[in-house]
């Protein structure tokens, strides 16, 4: 489970201009806006990453007029999102340590999101009829949800002076397809889903003639992408049918992602479609200020990218992370 709330450390408080009453907390690679005098540099806070539910709860009733959220999918609560207050981007929530007699002991980087009850934010990503749920995720086969690079800022220095690539986050909902002994299953982000005409989740597979291409390649794979189109979040890359990117390849019986080249390569060869490539190079010397400006921009559409992707060209899992388009964030009311 993501980890959305964490005990970390100011790492500086600075000054907004014209301000009276709010100033700038600096907190891993994020910032947020916090009362003036609530902090200062070294203190300890929790910290509520975007996307992050709070539960209905006295000490976050000062949420409500912005943040209160009430619909079936997600119950009743507090939404954290990315905001501009004051002219400065605010990138989560943090709160005094002081205030929550139950982390008592906590140290620095504990993951407290279940002590507090608090719950990743679920936007339903499709109107389509995704499919008929026959199972949880088949074990071994995982789940893709990039860690923001924000939260792991040392990641920059693991990738530093390597070779690397960089992808458009594609707008849509990620889909499985697995081959494996000579079995094919589709599953959404954590679910199977059955093979049944109109399945969303099996569109891939349909549109694409896998499973004949698959059975005919022998090989057992396990490949994820993201699933675009319309019904399908806001459709900001306007596409008229179904599309299918893929971003990952797994070698399911040597255990390893395929490199960019090799992943490339095979989905060309299955007539697949691989996440858009933005820059591919040798020498990564990225910083975190110049990869948010990279991650800017806009689809072909004109509508505003998610953001990008940054992995280790030779070795995709070992160090991966996403940027995310703080333009599109703020335009995020959902």
């Amino acid at each position: 489970m993501r980890s959305l709330v964490t005990i970390q450390k100011v790492k500086a408080v600075s000054a907004i201009p014209d301000s009276d009453f709010l100033e700038l907390a600096h907190i891993m690679g994020w910032q947020c806006v916090v009362k003036k005098g609530e902090f200062k540099e070294g203190d300890f806070g929790v910290y509520y990453e975007v996307d992050s539910f709070l539960p209905i709860d006295e000490r976050y009733e000062f949420l409500r007029a912005s943040s209160y959220r009430d619909n079936v999918d997600n119950g009743q609560g507090f939404r954290i999102r990315t905001m501009k207050m004051r002219g400065q981007l605010s990138q989560g929530l943090l709160l005094p340590l002081e205030k929550f007699s139950e982390l008592e002991g906590c140290a620095e980087g504990t993951d407290v999101t279940e002590k507090l009850n608090v719950k990743k934010w679920y936007i339903p990503e499709t109107a389509n009829a995704g499919g008929t749920i026959i199972g949880e995720r088949p074990h071994g086969i995982p789940a893709s949800d990039e860690i923001r690079i924000q939260s792991a800022l040392e990641l920059l220095d693991q990738l530093k002076g390597k070779p690397y690539y960089i992808t458009t986050k594609m707008d849509g909902t990620s889909g499985i397809v697995y081959y494996i002994d000579g079995k094919i299953g589709c599953c959404s982000r954590n679910k199977e889903i059955k093979d049944e005409e109109g399945a969303l989740y099996w569109t891939p597979v349909n549109k694409y003639g896998l499973k004949e291409k698959l059975a005919k390649l022998g090989k057992n794979l396990v490949l994820t992408g993201e699933i675009c189109g319309p019904g399908i979040q806001r459709n900001k890359l306007r596409l008229a049918e179904i599309e299918w990117y893929v971003f990952d390849v797994k070698d399911w019986d040597a255990g390893k992602y395929l490199p960019y080249e090799e992943a490339v390569a095979l989905c060309a060869n299955l007539g697949l479609s691989f996440v858009p490539l933005e820059e591919r190079a040798d020498n990564f010397d990225y910083t975190l200020e110049t990869l948010l400006e990279k991650a800017r921009g806009k689809y072909p559409s004109g509508l505003d990218k998610e953001g990008i992707v940054v992995r280790d060209a030779k070795f995709p899992k070992a160090v991966s992370f996403k940027v995310l388009n703080n333009d599109a964030l703020l335009k995020d009311k959902d």
